[in-house]
């Protein structure tokens, strides 16, 4: 049987390219040898049953120890103990019974379920009395369990842990799920009529988790599969798909499978090239797979949308990384800590965090055949950056009141409607690559349409007027960042300069301070700025009280700003 990249369960050696596990996640044999009990987290389909099982056959062959692996998935939902604690004892048992190398294979035949506060520890005592080696168990999806039958589980292995000097019992239990044990603790109701003094959290020597592939590790794969077909991954393909992926296991894996499989076909004499990749990525996102889709339903829980929504604006919101909102979101791999700034995990997923959350506006824009796709908005070639945001403006103007009550993500709606307006727009044949971090002050787009690069801006303007300075930090910062990217530079000359960064200097449009105001007494009277704008129907005065420069001194793609029902194009 020829092997293929896996998407769907843990892997297979003799059916599936694969890199080991157990390099992503040292330490865990020191841990058995201590006779530690230990968590190992990690986010969905990052390869947590593959090394479960990997490790467990490599122990039981080995010789040592009787390795035992059990998923508590079948118990998930069941919360009173009196009927949880005996389905866990199921699992175990059914487990034991076809495991090739446990000598007794009977588990708890004579205990008595009803007493279920103690069954499970006397099962597993009974179980340890009769094994002629030290038995581990990995229980994973650990934290499916929820309620009284989480407690009392933990509470009896930790009964049975404390007692093991004098009471036979597990030499070293692995628990293993989605979310570190303290978490836990969140599935829990009326949590201190139900935990009591002592709690049974606190057994666990040391919390591990997965790390992604590496760049080498991606390479490796994928030349398993060069050496069985002969067809190359260039080393620019692997680069273009760690930079995507950053090399979260499934996505790796499904990136690969739908170029080999889908887009060529099988057709190993075809070569892969750059452009598989942004087109696999592209069918990955629309197509909604179940790892994609568990990752966004998690983003209509208030302690993710307390983590992700200033990620989305760029909001300097001070975190503190020692809370359990923070630690949960960062645990489901939504998200990462790069030096204290948090952003979305790898690009993928802040594509579809922001597809998924402007998911209603999209179809709601769809359903009024407005705005039309990219071709109306071509003049020469290029994208009129000016006339599209110009239908922004007016769409703007008609629909934002209603839109924005609408979002559960209150403070990110003018940058999640912007996004779905554009993103209908390059549905023909384009895509926007996003540039989301706490800290930035700002959403950073760019569009990609027929080879050509578009960046824009989104700043949320607060009460406050910004000082000059911030001003000029603001457009000097990103102008050099459009730059790098696109080509764009700044001249206080009132002159453009041009990088090159991949784009002509015929992309440059300047656009000298088109102004979008839905209401400007409004934005006036709120802010409590109207000594600032003292000529409103003036709009070279407006965009001189502003942005401290006259007209002409800008020149670069659009830039946009939003206050309430505010929005300027420079």
């Amino acid at each position: 049987m020829k092997k293929y990249f896996n998407i769907a369960g843990p892997c297979n050696p003799d059916k599936h390219y694969m890199i080991s596990s157990s390099s992503r996640c040292g330490g865990i044999t020191d841990l058995i040898e201590q006779e530690q009990y230990f968590v190992i987290h990690a986010a969905r389909q990052s390869g947590k049953t593959t090394l479960l099982k990997e490790l467990t056959n490599r122990i039981n062959r080995q010789g040592r120890y009787y390795a035992l692996y059990c998923s508590l998935e079948s118990v998930q939902g069941i919360i009173e103990p009196e009927k949880g604690i005996p389905a866990i004892i199921y699992a175990v048992r059914t487990a034991a019974e076809y495991h090739p190398y446990l000598p007794v294979k009977q588990f708890a035949e004579d205990q008595n379920l009803n007493e279920f506060n103690v069954a499970l520890r006397k099962s597993l005592t009974e179980f340890c009395l009769k094994s002629d080696k030290p038995l581990l168990i990995f229980f994973d999806e650990a934290d499916c369990l929820s309620n009284g039958t989480l407690i009392t589980f933990l509470r009896q292995i930790r009964d049975g842990y404390i007692n093991r000097d004098m009471i036979p019992f597990v030499h070293s239990v692995g628990l293993i799920g989605m979310r570190n044990i303290r978490d836990y603790k969140g599935k829990i109701r009326e949590e201190r009529e139900t935990l009591g003094s002592a709690s049974p959290f606190n057994i666990v020597t040391k919390a591990m988790t997965l790390q992604n592939f590496t760049e080498d590790e991606i390479a490796m794969l994928y030349a398993q599969h060069t050496e069985a077909t002969g067809q190359i991954f260039s080393p620019e393909v692997i680069g273009t798909v760690y930079h995507q992926t950053q090399g979260q296991p499934w996505l790796v894996n499904a990136v690969a499978s739908e170029i080999v499989t889908e887009i060529l076909g099988s057709d190993y004499s075809k070569s892969v090239v750059p452009e598989h990749v942004a087109q696999a990525i592209e069918t990955i996102i629309r197509r909604r797979d179940t790892h994609i889709d568990s990752l966004m339903e998690r983003l209509k829980e208030e302690r993710v949308r307390k983590i992700v929504e200033p990620v989305l604006t760029g909001e300097e919101k001070g975190f503190d990384f020692t809370d359990d909102d923070y630690q949960y979101v960062l645990d489901l791999g939504l998200i990462k800590n790069i030096r204290g700034v948090l952003m979305p995990s790898n690009p993928i997923y802040a594509d579809v965090i922001v597809r998924k959350l402007s998911s209603e506006s999209r179809m709601r824009m769809d359903s009024a055949g407005f705005p039309p796709e990219a071709p109306a908005y071509l003049e020469n070639g290029i994208l009129s950056m000016k006339r599209l945001l110009t239908d922004f403006q007016q769409f703007w103007r008609e629909n934002s009141a209603i839109w924005e009550e609408r979002f559960f993500y209150k403070e990110a709606a003018p940058h999640l409607i912007l996004t779905a307006f554009l993103q209908r727009i390059i549905n023909s044949g384009g895509r926007i690559d996003r540039e989301l971090a706490t800290g930035r002050k700002r959403l950073d787009l760019c569009i990609h349409y027929q080879n050509r690069r578009y960046p824009i801006e989104i700043k949320s303007v607060r009460a406050r007027k910004p000082t000059m300075k911030e001003r000029s930090s603001l457009r000097v910062i990103w102008i050099r960042s459009a730059a790098m990217r696109a080509g764009w530079s700044y001249s206080t000359e009132g002159k453009s300069s041009h990088g090159k960064a991949g784009c002509s200097g015929k992309q440059t449009e300047q656009t000298t301070g088109l102004f979008i105001l839905s209401d400007v007494r409004n934005f006036g009277s709120r802010s409590g700025m109207t000594d600032n704008f003292p000529a409103i129907r003036n709009p070279e005065m407006n965009f001189r009280a502003i942005m401290g420069r006259p007209y002409g001194t800008w020149r670069c793609q659009s830039e946009l700003y939003y206050y309430r029902n505010f929005f300027m194009i420079l």
